[in-house]
């Protein structure tokens, strides 16, 4: 045991990751290939077998002290599992990360789940700078989804700018992001977005007055958005950048599912470098395909980066860092790589099969250039026929098997922690088109694009055919229609 000690703190003084060490012991010629030649503390260019992973992990797991042959534990946290279902799920990593004053510390009694989690900020940061935010200097893996973890953000800032009630809120028609707000104990100030052709986007004089009318010390950040559903598109993030750095606001920006999308990502990287981001915050299970309950918190300045993990109560679940480390061990840089430009692929395929089958339905594909994941698809002859028409679309999808698609009809209103949204779900007060959605996230198949289109037109000849018989008159088809979707 005394050489894994050895190990780590050689680590802790030199910030290498990979265990090079441990090749002493008696395992396998792969295994010592595969970690020699790793580049340290980065992703690997290439994945790694499920065989030597596991190695990894056990190798990890035996640093732990519940796992010390003739280990004597009398506290009250000892890393005791009932179930050994349970341990083998955890890889007998029991501990978690970090300590009581900081989800960062390092655990004596830990030191395999400590260097899991060190190991694991390190990756993810490398997989950021490939992602394209090349100037991002700090990062860490917290086992909150996106909400609580731009909450945690909030609160760190609160002892920065004691005078900060306003949070400076493009409106983005999704509650998490506002109740974190909100949970936190601070004022949304909801900017409406302006109609430019399709597209709603950040209207720039709105928050400027929002800015001086309410005074710059009296703003604790402005809370921009990256990833969302068309027709919504990304913020102005060079603009809020450049507003940050002018008033000295902190910036603060949901980066919900943008790591997967170059676009969203050059955004961040060119807000920092013209202006001001403080920190930005993606989601894991969006980016990463694992387990919903985990966020990346990164940014520019690495002391404010750990100044937020601090503030973080308690020791946490390593499970949200294991499972990243062990997705992207899996896949290596070239396989995330590959993702991306899968998703790039599967997006322009998503955009012309649903142009094709909005004409065939004397609809239209909304033009939102701005948005890199999201689509969107008029459904203006529904609401013709019937309002109900359009909601109905949506349970039909859904008991179809078509999920993530979103139908959005006109006019509704919703109350989301006392503050009433017109037009919810459109991200607009007043847009003219009632649409559904459609993404081409990380992770979607040919497959999935095309069964999709299929059911989708199969639901509108549906519906067509039902509001025909209320009527009493048959609505034409054009000539493309009854070949959508084949």
């Amino acid at each position: 045991m005394g050489l894994y000690l050895g190990c780590f703190r050689n680590y802790v003084t030199r910030k290498y990751f990979f265990l090079v060490s441990l090749t002493e012991k008696e395992i396998s010629s792969d295994w010592f290939v595969t970690v020699k030649t790793e580049r340290k503390g980065k992703c690997p260019e290439e994945g790694w077998s499920e065989s030597t992973i596991e190695l990894f992990l056990n190798e990890l797991a035996v640093m732990d002290s519940n796992n010390f042959l003739g280990n004597c534990g009398v506290g009250e946290r000892e890393g005791r599992v009932a179930s050994s279902l349970v341990a083998r799920r955890h890889y007998r990593l029991i501990h978690g990360i970090g300590r009581s004053g900081d989800i960062a510390a390092i655990q004596p009694k830990a030191t395999g789940s400590s260097l899991l989690n060190k190991l694991t900020n390190s990756v993810v940061l490398d997989i950021l700078k490939l992602s394209g935010v090349r100037s991002v200097t700090s990062c860490f893996v917290v086992p909150m989804a996106t909400g609580m973890s731009l909450t945690l953000c909030f609160l760190t800032l609160r002892h920065k700018r004691p005078k900060g009630r306003y949070i400076i809120w493009p409106r983005i028609d999704q509650k998490s992001c506002f109740k974190a707000m909100i949970t936190a104990g601070f004022e949304p100030v909801v900017v409406e977005n302006i109609l430019e052709g399709d597209e709603l986007r950040t209207d720039m004089e709105a928050v400027e007055r929002k800015v001086q009318e309410l005074g710059a010390e009296n703003i604790l950040c402005i809370h921009s958005t990256t990833s969302c559903f068309a027709p919504r598109v990304p913020d102005r993030l060079e603009e809020l950048a450049t507003m940050s750095a002018k008033y000295d606001i902190p910036h603060v920006v949901n980066n919900a599912y943008g790591v997967q999308s170059s676009k969203c990502m050059h955004l961040i990287q060119q807000g920092a470098r013209v202006g001001r981001i403080d920190a930005f915050v993606q989601s894991l299970d969006k980016n990463f395909m694992v387990p919903v309950g985990g966020a990346i918190i990164a940014g520019f300045n690495e002391s404010f980066i750990q100044e937020i993990s601090r503030m973080y109560p308690g020791r946490a679940s390593a499970s949200p860092s294991l499972d990243v480390l062990i997705t992207l061990l899996t896949l290596g840089a070239s396989g995330y790589r590959k993702l991306l430009a899968e998703q790039k692929e599967m997006y322009t395929y998503l955009a012309q099969e649903l142009k094709r089958l909005a004409a065939a339905h004397g609809e239209r594909l909304l033009h939102t250039p701005h948005n890199p994941i999201s689509l969107a698809m008029s459904l203006d002859g529904l609401q013709t026929q019937s309002g109900k028409s359009v909601t109905q679309l949506g349970s039909m999808l859904f008991t179809r098997q078509v999920s993530g698609a979103r139908v959005v009809a006109l006019g509704n209103k919703q109350m989301v922690s006392g503050h009433m949204f017109s037009g919810f779900m459109s991200h607009s007060e007043a847009y003219p088109h009632p649409y559904l959605n459609a993404a081409s996230a990380v992770g979607i198949t040919r497959d999935d694009v095309t069964l999709c289109i299929k059911r989708l037109d199969k639901c509108l000849k549906s519906l067509r055919k039902e509001s025909s018989a209320r009527s009493g008159s048959p609505i034409p088809l054009t000539g493309q229609e009854d070949h959508a979707g084949e």
